[in-house]
């Protein structure tokens, strides 16, 4: 997609140095990925976009996954055993860049939980990770470069790496956040060969949100928080940020509302992947929304025993009703690691029987690279999780 934005004449041509009206010159930026041969966005600045000094950080503590985790993935010294963190007791407190709560972590995954409670107070670029989130409660704006874009519950929002932003807080808000260090994007097989979505993909270009232009803005912040290898370092902007008088491409942040998915449904089970909803390096991530079950009258809705010995499985419970699990609720993360078996819960599956339909919402990480909880992820563990697969009926 193109999307294109403009004050004046500005043409979309890359590389040249503009000038407005008044004759005064205009900075192009350009926002790669892959080298040069990816996507890219240009942004056009009233001022040098890269006029910052670096500066002492503000005394705040940040918290920061890297230092957070243990030194090997579960498996090597860390218990092999299904896990529940109950992060509905992680507290409300203040800006997103300083909520974070780490939970997990790969190679390729960062898992956080953050519930903000204020807008934030300085920009913030993530140079690490393509960011992913599912907004399960609460509404805000992420303003950036590219304008305002507002989120409100259960919305994916991506923010891509190296967007230069900050998120306005207009209600209390959870947050899943999904760092992908390989990037994230649209299901490969979702779209043709020109790159349109497909008729049978699982959404539509209408169904997702991009941020609305708003001009050059200034709202009198001049520091910026870049993020880099787990570290954050600060820096002072010798004007706003925001200056952009407009902007061309394809790199730029977008929400989704996941009752947008477009669920399949099947006489019989389905397997997960069919739930599939974005595609990360080492990772799928996939939305279970309200929807019918299986049709067969031999079937069995409840989802079947499995052991996955080539990906460990996070899911993060939205609402409703979970069919398979007891003990689990609203907020919950749980982890099922590769090679151990897990499935219903005693007499899920037989209660299963009959079923037509699910109001269960969810969000589903199926990631290659182990992943290894965090020091902090151990105060919100369930000691009585991984026992409640043998456990009587509940």
């Amino acid at each position: 997609m193109l999307d294109r934005v403009a004050v004046g004449d500005i043409p979309a041509k890359p590389h040249t140095v503009l000038r407005a009206a008044s004759g005064a010159l205009r900075y192009e930026e350009c926002l790669t990925r892959a080298g040069f041969d990816g996507p890219y966005s240009i942004l056009y600045h009233e001022a040098r976009p890269h006029a910052l000094t670096a500066c002492e950080p503000q005394q705040r503590a940040i918290p920061t996954l890297v230092p957070a985790m243990a030194a090997e993935p579960v498996g090597h010294g860390t218990p092999l055993r299904r896990r529940h963190y109950r992060t509905r007791e992680i507290p409300q407190s203040g800006e997103l860049i300083d909520a974070r709560f780490p939970l997990l972590e790969s190679r390729d995954i960062e898992l956080s939980i953050a519930n903000p409670t204020r807008s934030e107070s300085v920009y913030f670029v993530n140079a690490d990770e393509d960011e992913l989130w599912f907004v399960r409660t609460g509404r805000g704006v992420v303003r950036s470069v590219f304008g305002d874009l507002p989120f409100g519950p259960e919305d994916y929002v991506c923010i891509p790496k190296g967007v230069l932003r900050r998120v306005l807080i207009e209600a209390d808000t959870e947050l899943l956040l999904i760092g992908c260090r390989g990037g994230v994007g649209l299901l490969a097989q979702a779209r043709n060969e020109l790159g349109q979505l497909r008729m049978d993909a699982p959404y539509s270009h209408r169904d997702f949100r991009r941020p609305t232009f708003v001009g050059p803005l200034d709202e009198g912040i001049r520091d910026v928080v870049i993020k880099r290898l787990g570290s954050h370092h600060w820096y002072r902007s010798l004007a706003t940020p925001l200056d952009v008088v407009g902007w061309d491409g394809t790199v730029y942040p977008w929400a989704f509302p996941i009752l947008a998915f477009r669920p399949r449904e099947s006489s019989v089970h389905l397997p997960p992947t069919w739930h599939g909803t974005f595609a990360a390096s080492g990772a799928l991530i996939c939305s279970f929304v309200p929807r019918p079950l299986d049709f067969h009258p031999d079937a069995i809705p409840c989802p079947y025993p499995h052991a996955s010995v080539d990906v460990d499985e996070v899911l993060y419970y939205v609402r409703g009703q979970f069919g398979s699990r007891t003990g689990v609720g609203v907020g919950s993360v749980t982890l099922h690691p590769r090679g151990v078996p897990h499935g219903p819960h005693p007499g899920r599956y037989e209660q299963s029987l009959g079923a037509t339909h699910t109001e269960e919402l969810a969000v589903m990480l199926d990631c290659y690279a182990p992943l290894t909880p965090s020091a902090r992820a151990r105060e919100l563990e369930d000691p009585d999780y991984d026992a409640s697969f043998v456990g009587q009926a509940l």
